[in-house]
C-alpha cells in the first residue's frame, strides 16, 4: 500500500496550473476522469472562476464570461497520493500552486470571495470619466467623432456626449465602452 505524503483526510480547495486557454478543457478532463477512475467522494468539484463583463463589438453591448484567473483551475478534494497523482497527470496541468513540492490549500475566505465574484449577475461598471472632459468615439454609429463628456451614468455605464455635428453640438448617449480619454 502506497503512503500518503500529504498525510490530509480532510476536504480543501486546491489551485492548479494550468497551460493558459487551456483552464475549461482541464476542468472536463478532470471531471471525467472523476467518473471513470472511481475518484467520487475523493474529488468534489472542478470549477474555472469566472465573472461576467460588458464587452462592445460593433457597436452592440453584450455579456461574456471571462476568466478571473488566466491559467488556474480550482479543485475541491481530499488531497492524497491518489487524487494528487490523478490532477498532476490530467492534460494541460502543470502543477499545484503551493510551496515546494506541497499543494497549499485556499483558505475558505478566498473560496468565498472568489464564488461571490462568480455568482454576481449583474455586471460592474467602471466609468473613468469626468464631466468636460473630451473624448474621442471609438465603437458605434458616431466612431471617429471627439466629444464633451456633458454627463455621467455611474449606474449604467452611460456617457451623455455633447458631439459638434452640422454646426451645432449634439447630445448623445454612449456606453462608456465605446469612448477613451484623448491624449494631451
Amino acid at each position: 500500500m502506497a503512503v500518503n505524503r500529504y498525510f490530509n483526510d480532510t476536504k480543501a480547495w486546491y489551485a492548479i496550473s494550468t497551460y493558459s486557454g487551456y483552464e475549461d478543457k482541464v476542468a472536463d478532463s478532470i471531471r471525467q476522469r472523476l467518473d471513470s477512475v472511481e475518484m467520487v467522494g475523493k474529488i468534489f468539484d472542478v470549477i474555472v472562476p469566472k465573472e461576467k463583463q460588458i464587452e462592445i463589438k460593433n457597436g452592440k453591448r453584450r455579456i461574456a464570461d471571462k476568466k478571473i484567473f488566466q491559467g488556474y483551475v480550482l479543485v475541491e478534494m481530499i488531497l492524497s497520493d491518489e487524487t494528487w497523482y490523478i490532477i498532476r497527470n490530467t492534460p494541460g496541468v502543470t502543477g499545484f500552486v503551493g510551496t515546494g513540492t506541497q499543494p497549499t490549500p485556499v483558505s475558505k475566505r478566498e473560496i468565498e470571495s472568489i464564488k461571490k465574484r462568480m455568482g454576481v449577475e449583474d455586471p460592474k461598471f467602471t466609468v473613468n470619466y469626468e464631466v468636460n472632459e473630451v473624448v474621442s468615439v471609438t465603437d458605434g454609429p458616431f466612431k471617429g467623432f471627439e466629444g464633451t463628456v456633458s454627463d455621467i451614468d455611474n449606474k449604467n455605464g452611460k456617457l451623455k456626449v455633447l458631439i459638434s455635428m452640422f454646426g451645432r453640438e449634439t447630445a448623445v448617449e454612449l456606453d462608456a465602452l465605446q469612448v477613451k480619454k484623448i491624449d494631451n
